[in-house]
């Protein structure tokens, strides 16, 4: 099945009878969801013309179909793009996945100190980060730079679950953001997160798509405890993503934050 078709399978089982209004039918249904006719004939397609975009046999649908067919999944703006980038295909040769922070970036990692930031790239790899930012991830230090990536901290860093006191919310958002990463540049850690974690497995398998924005994070950090912070994601043309960490001013997370970055000084 084509990344396309799973995308559609995934999303057309969250969808019942009753939302498109459809009757349910007599008797128990063997899978959830819509059926593929049920689909197609509220999308106005035919059924097998569905069959085949879910079979990965038909893979370039005009944008008027993916219109219809997110219409009736009742996708959101993430999901309806991500389904339109799933259908145009790659553009051109794969483009290789950013290895060095852009320069104005690195400067902002500065300019933003206190408020721990990072820089990372579309599957969240880590390429810069300022002092703060390398303490608020406790042990995020302790591996090497090659290995340091927010998704793979999450999942494998035995302090994650201790520090990210909203770490269920954060493990679903960091894998729904992994899937509108350009799937060559995220292969080798999918494989490596779906073989060591059962949780990563099942998020991934589920299929949510959602793109990274400001949203409020909750850390406990063994050093200065409790951090209540507001995160803002700034991304440049070649994907890279400047995230940034704030306290509101005068709270008692900010004092906190200047102790962590006190003590995060040369």
């Amino acid at each position: 099945m084509s990344e396309l078709g799973e995308f559609l399978r995934s999303r057309r089982g969250r969808v019942g009878p009753g939302d498109v209004g459809l009757p349910a039918g007599n008797g128990r249904r063997q899978t959830p969801g819509l059926r593929r006719e049920e689909l197609a004939a509220v999308a106005g397609v035919s059924v097998d013309y569905y069959i085949r975009l879910e079979q990965g046999r038909d893979s370039h649908p005009s944008a008027a179909v993916l219109d219809a067919l997110a219409r009736v999944l009742r996708l959101d703006d993430d999901e309806r793009d991500h389904l339109h980038r799933l259908a145009e295909g790659p553009r051109g040769p794969a483009r290789p996945a950013p290895v060095v922070a852009r320069p104005g970036l690195r400067q902002l990692l500065e300019t933003v100190r206190p408020a721990p930031a990072f820089v990372l790239t579309p599957g969240s790899d880590i390429l810069a980060e300022n002092p703060e930012g390398l303490a608020l991830l406790d042990g995020l230090a302790e591996w090497p730079r090659g290995r340091r990536n927010i998704v793979r901290y999450i999942f494998r860093h035995p302090a994650a679950r201790t520090v990210v006191s909203s770490w269920p919310r954060m493990a679903q958002d960091c894998v729904a953001h992994l899937r509108t990463a350009p799937p060559d540049q995220t292969a080798a850690l999918v494989a490596e997160l779906v073989a060591v974690s059962g949780e990563f497995a099942g998020l991934w398998a589920h299929y949510d798509v959602r793109v990274k924005s400001g949203t409020q994070r909750t850390f406990q950090h063994p050093a200065v405890g409790r951090l209540d912070l507001n995160s803002e994601v700034l991304t440049v043309a070649d994907g890279q993503r400047l995230v940034v960490f704030q306290a509101v001013p005068g709270s008692p997370s900010a004092d906190a934050l200047a102790l962590l970055s006190l003590a995060a000084r040369p």
